[in-house]
């Protein structure tokens, strides 16, 4: 039974939200089957996969799918997908289904064209199908706008601005979201040039390119698709970073602009720090396709015993409550601190005396009868990299230095 809290609760761009917790533009809201069993789950809201003009032609090639693995554990999914295979006449369909079903519910549409005529058109379609939101995906390669062929529209401060404003032109009063990408110099920039195209807010962000891998008996990359490959979309917790980075950026420098946190949310711990730093909610994608629709049960029940533990009385008041706490170097305080070793909890194991000796400030001596690291205060500095190899809790800890 999934959790209801007026905690969780919020406005969204004029729409009523359950929780703040809405399922991306993702294969898991490619099919009209799936998409409905995700939000009879609990999920607030579902942007539907990226979709086209008829005259688009969607060229899928698999497999698609493939893993950035780290410790036997797998810390991120690559997909070298396109957009969804449905155009747009079959996308209104579902939106004027989905509507009916759950009226209730936040029921949004990606789109992507090569031009103000695509653009506009698919706009119109999924604003008489009754959507409740546009979202553009302007971080997939698509189309050169006028800019360079192959780049990311996001990647434009004026592709940005000038599509955007076509956008918005067509929508009126339907909320648009604008998919950015942080493979840029300036994430801030793109953000302003949303903002001047008077669209309502962006989505911050999406998955990273990366090359997942190679094979290397074969020396092909990784998805082997007949000995050859491409770049993919780098997704999951690897990414949560900088996710994290981007949006702060953005609610750091143009604190009025509306954001959708979106990449790298596994639970709802996660999601706290996303809003923290200034996304309003929360889109999930990854963490769906690999553990199913009833995390959304965790990440509810979490957020909320999370809200009420802090004595905070809704999303909306965590919303960048952790941005006055970052800033830049220069204003960092400097500290005098030293690591410390918890004898009682301490396993003998060595990887902090090693770390210290070849990664750090040779501040570790190993007492070979007990077992025991040996911190020099003289020579310890404080930068935490013994702490970073602790294989159980509390064996090294920082501590203020006495004066």
């Amino acid at each position: 039974m999934i959790l209801t809290s007026q905690r969780l609760k919020s406005n969204f761009l004029g729409i009523e939200l359950e929780n703040p917790f809405i399922l991306s533009a993702a294969p898991s809201t490619d099919e009209l089957s799936i998409t409905r069993r995700g939000l009879e789950m609990g999920w607030a809201g579902v942007v539907l996969k990226t979709t086209s003009m008829e005259t688009t032609r969607v060229d899928l090639a698999y497999p698609m799918m493939s893993s950035f693995v780290a410790d036997n554990r797998l810390i991120g999914m690559g997909n070298i997908d396109l957009i969804s295979a449905y155009h747009v006449d079959e996308v209104c369909r579902r939106v004027n289904i989905l509507k009916k079903e759950f009226p209730n519910k936040m029921i949004a549409a990606s789109i992507m064209s090569d031009s103000q005529l695509g653009w506009q058109t698919l706009v119109k379609m999924l604003k008489g199908a009754g959507v409740d939101l546009i979202e553009c995906s302007f971080s997939c390669p698509q189309g050169n706008v006028g800019e360079d062929p192959g780049k990311m529209l996001a990647q434009s401060e004026s592709a940005t601005e000038q599509v955007a404003t076509w956008v918005k032109q067509a929508a009126g009063d339907i909320p648009v979201l604008i998919k950015i990408t942080p493979q840029v110099t300036d994430i801030v920039a793109i953000a302003r040039a949303v903002q001047r195209s008077g669209c309502d807010g962006v989505t911050a962000s999406n998955s990273m390119p990366a090359l997942m891998g190679i094979d290397i008996d074969r020396l092909t990359p990784i998805p082997n698709l007949g000995g050859k490959s491409t770049y993919s979309g780098l997704t999951g917790p690897a990414i949560k970073p900088i996710t994290l980075r981007t949006i702060a950026e953005i609610a750091r420098n143009i604190p009025e602009m509306v954001i959708s946190g979106n990449g790298g949310v596994s639970d709802w711990r996660d999601s706290v720090e996303l809003i923290a730093v200034g996304a309003s909610n929360i889109q999930i994608c990854t963490a769906v396709m690999l553990h199913g629709f009833d995390i959304i049960n965790d990440l509810t029940s979490g957020l909320d015993n999370y809200l009420q533990s802090k004595n905070i009385g809704s999303v909306k008041s965590l919303v960048g409550k952790a941005l006055p706490n970052l800033t830049d170097h220069s204003n960092l305080p400097r500290q005098q601190i030293r690591s410390y070793v918890i004898k009682e909890n301490c396993i003998g194991c060595g990887r902090c005396y090693v770390a210290c000796r070849d990664g750090g400030h040779e501040a570790l001596s190993w007492d070979e009868s007990a077992r025991l690291p040996v911190i020099s205060i003289e020579k310890c500095v404080g930068c935490g990299l013994c702490i970073l190899t602790q294989p159980v809790e509390r064996c090294l800890e920082l501590r203020e230095l006495s004066k």
